[in-house]
C-alpha cells in the first residue's frame, strides 16, 4: 500500500482495494516552494491535498491582525473544506512555510468519485465527521484550558514545529499574543 493510500484510509476509513486504487488514481503529486500559495482568501478552493512533506499555514487577515487557524504537517490534509464542498469563496489563505510535496485531487475529480466508488458517500461522511470531531476537540481545548495548558498540550504533541515555524504563528493558533506566548515559553524553559 502506498503512502497516499494509507493517508486516504486513515481519513476516509476502510475501503476495498479496488475502490482505494480508484480514489488514489485521481491524486497527482504537486510541489510548492516556500512562500507559494496553495489558496488565497476569496478565491474558490478547487482541490484537496494530503501533505507528503513540508508545512502549510492556514490563516486569515482580519482588519487588525493575521490569525493562524492551523499549521498543516506531513500526513494531514489541507483544503478549505467549506469552499471545496459548497464551491463558495475560500475563507482561508494557505501558504507554504517550507518547500512542500502534496498529493492533490481536483474538486471536480473529488466530486466525481461518488459515481465511481459504490460506498463513497458513506466514506465521505466519515471523513467529514473526523474533520468535525477534530474541530470540536480544538474548540474544547481553547475553552477548557488556560493559556499555559494550551501551550503545554500543543508542545507535547508538536515539539518539532517549535524549531520549524515562526513562533508568532503558533501563538496565534493557540489564541495568544506573542508576548503571552513568549512569557509562557520562557517559564516552561526555566
Amino acid at each position: 500500500m502506498t503512502e497516499l493510500e494509507q493517508n486516504i484510509k486513515s481519513y476516509f476509513g476502510v475501503m476495498p482495494e479496488d475502490s482505494l486504487q480508484v480514489v488514489s488514481s485521481h491524486f497527482h503529486l504537486e510541489t510548492l516552494k516556500k512562500g507559494d500559495y496553495f489558496l488565497k482568501t476569496g478565491k474558490p478552493c478547487n482541490k484537496l491535498s494530503f501533505i507528503k512533506s513540508g508545512l502549510l499555514r492556514v490563516y486569515k487577515q482580519t482588519e487588525s491582525k493575521e490569525v493562524t487557524q492551523w499549521i498543516s504537517t506531513q500526513g494531514y490534509f489541507v483544503t478549505d473544506l467549506s469552499s471545496l464542498l459548497f464551491q463558495s469563496p475560500a475563507r482561508w489563505t494557505i501558504e507554504a512555510l517550507t518547500d512542500a510535496e502534496l498529493y492533490t485531487i481536483s474538486g471536480t475529480a473529488y466530486r466525481s468519485i461518488g459515481s465511481l466508488v459504490p460506498n463513497w458517500h458513506e466514506l465521505e461522511k466519515l471523513f467529514i465527521a473526523k474533520c468535525f470531531t477534530f474541530l470540536e476537540d480544538r474548540i474544547f481545548t481553547h475553552l477548557s484550558m488556560t493559556a499555559e495548558e494550551r501551550y503545554a498540550h500543543f508542545f507535547e504533541h508538536n515539539k518539532e514545529l517549535f524549531n520549524q515555524v515562526p513562533l508568532q504563528y503558533i501563538a496565534s493558533m493557540l489564541g495568544m499574543t506573542p508576548e503571552t506566548f513568549s512569557r509562557i515559553r520562557n517559564k516552561q524553559l526555566s
